[in-house]
């Protein structure tokens, strides 16, 4: 059976990002990709996505169809530059700002980001999870999004990665690229990333930046696999 391998954002770890997707598990084997330094995986003090690239990278097998949501997108899409044999490639929400320093409103988000500084999880996940467009989880955190969140104030500026748009372009397997329609600077990337890879394109509201979890997305990521196979 063909995998799907779902490479999961900030906070959450796979579990908590792609709990829905196994909904697809009918279709095909379900892969739960869960980065170095996020539950059930060790802590880390660093964690970089050119590191976790690399790890995703060899992870990966020949027809592999590779699912990135935001952080995790980016780790994606640096991955699959070094894979030709995938058999597809999509991205949500991508915070690969530096494809759009330039545009105001990514440089609003980019700059807001990088004012603040705590050390406190919880603190971080309530200034992190409205910008981003995600929701607060009530109550108290549990161990695995207290280690999420002090993962996530770990790792390694997403807008500092230089993403291969012409290696990817070049790359012979489909692309998509997904957003939620609630934040012009997400937005802005999406669309770069849709000119520049010469990528499907599409929109799916209703769980701001938690894409995974909105309504119609396995909808619209099977029909793209299913093309794609």
């Amino acid at each position: 059976m063909t995998r799907i391998v779902l490479v999961h954002g900030s906070v959450g770890n796979a579990a908590m990002t792609f709990a829905q997707q196994r909904a697809l598990a009918h279709r095909f084997e379900i892969v739960l990709h869960t980065r170095s330094g996020y539950p059930p995986r060790p802590p880390l003090a660093a964690i970089d996505f050119e590191d976790q690239a690399a790890e995703l990278a060899d992870e990966l097998r020949p027809g592999d169809h590779l699912v990135g949501h935001s952080y995790g997108a980016v780790v994606s899409l640096l991955a699959a530059a070094e894979r030709d044999d995938l058999g597809s490639l999509t991205v949500s929400e991508p915070p690969a700002f530096g494809l759009a320093r330039d545009d105001p409103t990514v440089g609003e988000f980019v700059d807001t980001y990088a004012a603040f500084s705590t050390t406190d999880p919880k603190e971080y996940v309530a200034f992190f999870l409205p910008l981003v467009g995600s929701r607060l989880p009530p109550g108290e955190l549990s161990p695995e999004l207290e280690q999420g969140a002090r993962a996530a104030m770990a790792e390694r500026p997403p807008n500092e990665a230089q993403i291969p748009l012409a290696v990817l372009r070049s790359m012979p397997y489909p692309k998509l690229v997904i957003s939620g329609g609630h934040n012009a600077a997400f937005d802005v990337v999406c669309d770069v990333l849709e000119r520049e890879l010469h990528a499907e394109r599409a929109v799916v509201p209703g769980a701001g930046h938690s894409l995974p979890r909105a309504p119609g997305y396995n909808d619209v990521l099977l029909d793209f696999l299913e093309r794609a196979s």
